[in-house]
């Protein structure tokens, strides 16, 4: 009986290769997508630049939770524990302080477009230097649209109403068909979120201090 062995075709040895490399090279792209959906899902928009306690970032319902360095991306929902205070640092130049229990949206801060955050619930302290290059930067919340045009100013719970304080510059403050400007040294109160906001008025030592403390 003969045993005849064929012979195998010519370069099926770089045949073989080839296609044991694709699919290695496809198994890495799938590993790689799954392990790092935002670096080419989303825009970056800065960075966690000093922790306390637990915050969290959430986009495409994806939940991480965030450290010290911690990248931060257009359409991240940042939240913060009890206790917690969080310091991220937008764009180029913006810090922003949150205090406990924040409910915030980055919705946009790019370099040149400009910045849009939505402030849902919690305390937050807003800071660019002074000599800053103007971009249009909006505040949103339930109670009030901020629109900046200074560079220190708090906004959040204060004295049981939803409070915007200014400590340097100005600020545009437009809520239930009122609007204000703040000057360096004045507040305004939003009683709820169909209420105007009252007139600029200087707060006092004991009342900054305390909004103050709260994202500290």
């Amino acid at each position: 009986m003969r045993v005849l062995l064929r012979k195998p075709p010519p370069n099926s040895g770089q045949l073989l290769g080839r296609r044991r490399t694709l699919r290695v090279g496809i198994a890495a792209v799938a590993f790689l997508a799954c392990r790092a959906p935002y670096a080419r899902s989303a825009d970056s928009a800065g960075n966690v630049e000093d922790i306390k306690g637990e915050a969290f970032a959430d986009a495409n319902g994806r939940r991480r939770a965030l450290d010290r360095a911690s990248p931060l991306y257009v359409g991240d929902r940042v939240a913060t524990g009890r206790a917690a205070r969080l310091t991220m640092h937008l764009g180029e130049d913006t810090t922003v302080r949150l205090g406990e229990q924040v409910q915030l949206v980055i919705d946009q801060f790019l370099l040149t477009a400009g910045g849009e955050i939505s402030l849902m619930s919690g305390p937050m302290f807003f800071d660019r230097p002074s000599g800053s290059p103007r971009i249009p930067i909006k505040i949103r919340s339930p109670y009030a649209v901020i629109a900046v045009r200074g560079t220190r100013f708090f906004a959040g719970p204060s004295n049981g109403v939803f409070g915007v304080f200014v400590e340097e510059g100005a600020v545009a403050v437009s809520a239930g068909g009122g609007a204000v400007t703040l000057q360096a040294g004045q507040g305004t109160n939003i009683a709820r979120p169909s209420s105007r906001p009252t007139a600029p008025v200087i707060w006092g030592t004991a009342r900054v201090s305390a909004a103050l403390a709260s994202v500290q």
